[in-house]
């Protein structure tokens, strides 16, 4: 497996950064950077290409509504140039809260949409012809009785590092986890539990394989969880950390009825808890909401303990397929964010 991390914002981005190349020396494989509704992520991308010669750097995610398909591919060619090389274009649909409570945009068809803007990528990069493209979504250039009338279809003016560049989709549903499985390079999945993942994801990771062109090779796919290595209980209650961040998903990430992270909490088989951490975060209480969430999910979704314990989560992953182990390092007492890479490095 390879080693990935989410870029951490704790202390600024630019200390964040210098992290970034640190963990590069201990073998890094991939960055994440996210973009959410704080800075936008291309930036500190292109940032973080300038400081680094080797790791990969991924969007996780670039939301499909905020950009039009052909700035997203323009994007991802921009930022895979400065990186020679070393960009993956991370997609999501993000959520109604934010696409229409932020940006202004209506949450429609995100499947339909996904599919498209993923053509549309490949053919700017390819280059082989103006761009043309009718589908559901996006025509463009746009038909006639629309705008000026003057559009007419075009190449991309630069040439590509890149004729291909890594297309991840982040996807819950079963079937966007089978669009992904058919269409993307790879897929980010949230709150991965694999001892579970079977059983949750199997059957719409299959149908979409089914359908899958040989040419986009096997699926890959990135996940793990809070990384800290060492004995004792204070150790283990580093778990803890993941509490918030659960209940803000499974509880706050969503109305009754549309939140994707608590269907998926269901799933897994926490229908109960997933109830009472909903009810409680949408009525206001956050601290008992995250009280509610169970000790086994942080358990089953992170990586802390000793490390015989990490060896066996680290184990974990990998039966379940997870070609990029995704951490985030808690350091402890002399230990660095680089030297638990190197650490989790030689477990994988």
């Amino acid at each position: 497996m390879k080693i990935t991390t989410a870029l951490s914002y704790s202390g600024g981005f630019k200390e964040a950064a210098r992290n970034v190349v640190e963990m590069e020396k201990a073998g890094l494989d991939l960055v994440w950077v996210a973009e959410a509704y704080g800075f936008d992520s291309p930036s500190l991308m292109g940032y973080l290409a300038a400081l680094t010669e080797r790791v990969e750097i991924g969007s996780a995610i670039l939301p499909i509504y905020t950009r039009t398909p052909t700035l997203l591919a323009m994007t991802a060619a921009g930022i895979d140039a400065l990186s020679d090389g070393r960009f993956h274009l991370g997609l999501g649909a993000s959520g109604p809260q934010v696409i229409e409570g932020f940006h202004g945009v209506p949450y429609t068809n995100p499947l339909g949409r996904t599919r498209e803007i993923v053509e549309i990528c490949r053919d700017v990069w390819k280059r082989e012809a103006p761009l043309v493209h009718e589908g559901k979504n996006f025509t463009l250039p746009l038909p006639a009785g629309q705008g000026t009338g003057l559009g007419k279809p075009l190449k991309i003016i630069a040439h590509p590092v890149r004729s291909a560049i890594p297309i991840w989709i982040a996807s819950l549903g079963e079937k966007n986890v089978a669009m992904t499985a058919e269409i993307a390079d790879g897929w980010l999945p949230i709150f991965f539990i694999p001892e579970r993942a079977r059983e949750v994801w199997g059957g719409a990771l299959e149908a979409g394989a089914a359908k899958r062109h040989a040419s986009l090779g096997e699926l890959m796919i990135s996940a793990g969880g809070l990384l800290a290595i060492g004995e004792g209980e204070e150790v283990t209650k580093l778990r803890e950390l993941q509490r918030p961040a659960v209940a803000l998903y499974v509880g706050g990430m969503g109305a009754k009825g549309k939140n994707f992270y608590n269907e998926l909490a269901i799933r897994y088989g926490f229908e109960k808890e997933a109830e009472i951490i909903q009810d409680l975060y949408l009525a206001g209480n956050k601290k008992e909401a995250e009280a509610a969430v169970p000790e086994e999910f942080l358990e089953l979704t992170t990586l802390c303990g000793p490390l015989s314990y990490v060896k066996e989560r680290v184990a974990a992953f990998r039966e379940a397929g997870i070609s990029h182990l995704q951490v985030h390092p808690i350091p402890l007492g002399d230990q660095t964010n680089a030297s638990l890479i190197g650490a989790v490095k030689e477990m994988a």
